[in-house]
């Protein structure tokens, strides 16, 4: 879900990117979980099915990751995917509800079949989107096959990113979620993963969606607040740890009510205990504080081809020639931005 902060982002301090190579040199944290979901549903048959092997093995994501990454490599981007680890226990009340509108979209799913709806069918198939365990472990295995490096965090996935990117390790975030920039992120580069020409949801409309990048501190001084304040607006809105929010309450309301408080602990105080099944301090604690892994490091190796053609080729039945196409690709775009190029002093600046 994420938090839903659209409404107070002024579309002034957006950077548009029109063009990928416009970030040559730049270290890019992604949120692999955001990543992998994305590809999972938009890689799919007409009736919703999702790409699978001859094993029934579902590859969508492979071919996303596999695909997409060589593009940004091709750019010039250094990218380095951040999977997520445990979830918090103030996670749970989002988990549970995540499951149950999979298992709904599922029904749903059967239903249009049976009606021989395929436009429902593929949206409640997208909406069924499920990320096992083994899928994540193949997708590691392909990044370390293809040269990229990748990051496990201990937690949130997209709060180890921000810590690289606060760091000074990594030059942005890439996340549809708005949450890199609660856990402090600097800069947010939204729709990386799926820029390009995109359906919109049941109309035969095609959209140009492009990357944009959002800077925290330009962000924080034009709607006058800090980011704990920031942090609360989520909180009031909605988290993945409170995914109700308050009743009533939308971005701009919570806008103008934490900046008429200014103490986030008297705001919190003023709202009846009822609308906070889960304590607020200790989401708002957790996203200044989460826990992250210091103990990474972010290498970019020449890919290894037959690695790579094992795992598509054999193991999952990609197209032996599309996969020996893009291998050659990747091999001279690692050789042309990556091998032996020194990040330039501008690539830790403003964009």
């Amino acid at each position: 879900m994420g938090v839903n902060l659209k409404e107070i982002i002024p579309d002034e301090i957006k950077i548009i990117v029109d063009d990928l190579r416009s970030l040559r040199g730049r270290v890019i944290a992604i949120d692999a979980y955001n990543a992998l979901y994305q590809f999972l549903t938009a890689i799919r048959q007409p009736d919703g099915t999702p790409l699978m092997d001859r094993m029934g093995r579902i590859t969508s994501h492979l071919n996303g990751l596999f695909y997409r990454t060589i593009n940004f490599v091709e750019a010039g981007i250094k990218p380095v995917y951040v999977f997520d680890g445990q979830p918090p226990e103030i996670k749970y009340m989002e988990i549970q509800r995540r499951k149950k509108i999979k298992e709904e979209a599922v029904k749903k799913y059967e239903e249009a079949i049976k009606k021989g709806d395929l436009e429902a069918a593929k949206r409640y198939a997208q909406m069924s989107s499920k990320l096992t365990d083994e899928m994540v472990a193949d997708a590691k295995k392909l990044l370390e096959a293809m040269g990229i490096p990748w990051v496990q965090a201990p937690a949130e996935g997209e709060a180890q990113a921000a810590y690289m990117t606060s760091k000074g390790d990594c030059w942005a975030t890439a996340s549809q979620d708005y949450d890199s920039l609660l856990f402090g992120s600097p800069r947010l580069l939204r729709n990386l993963t799926i820029s390009g020409k995109r359906k919109l949801p049941r109309k035969d409309i095609y959209v140009e969606i492009k990357p944009e990048i959002i800077e925290l501190e330009k962000l924080l001084k034009k709607l006058g607040i800090t980011r704990e304040q920031l942090i609360a607006i989520g909180i009031l809105v909605g988290t993945d740890y409170n995914p109700d929010g308050v009743k009533g309450i939308g971005p701009k309301t919570a806008l103008r009510m934490v900046k008429s408080y200014r103490d986030i602990g008297k705001l919190f105080k003023a709202i009846p205990s009822r609308d906070f099944p889960v304590d607020p301090m200790k989401i708002f604690d957790y996203f200044m504080n989460p826990p992250h892994n210091d103990n990474y490091k972010l290498e970019w190796r020449e890919p290894d081809e037959k690695a790579v053609r094992e795992i598509l080729v054999e193991e999952h039945d990609f197209n032996p020639e599309r996969v020996k196409n893009a291998l050659e690709r990747l091999r001279k775009a690692y050789k042309e931005h990556i091998k032996g190029v020194q990040k330039g002093l501008d690539a830790w600046f403003s964009f």
